[in-house]
């Protein structure tokens, strides 16, 4: 299951921690949406920020997110 997030209320105003917690979720301007895992952690951070944000549930996984390389692989290059 995924859960498809979009930011309805500004970050105006707001604290640091709901600012980066809003980041932390994908999300950077008013309208923005992303579709992210439904895990524990993802849940406790809509739970933060739920005043500013509405959440729907999807049904399918969310879609993968790229890998980086890890920093040693990229000096090595």
């Amino acid at each position: 299951m995924a859960l498809k997030v979009k930011l309805v209320r500004s970050q105006a105003g707001r604290s640091a921690d709901h600012r980066q917690t809003v980041r932390g979720l994908g999300l950077n301007k008013m309208g923005s949406e992303k579709i992210l895992k439904d895990t524990p952690a993802i849940r406790g951070m809509i739970a933060k920020v739920a005043h500013m944000i509405s959440v729907e549930e999807i049904a399918g996984d969310a879609p993968a997110r790229p890998r980086r390389k890890p920093a040693a692989a990229a000096r090595e290059s």
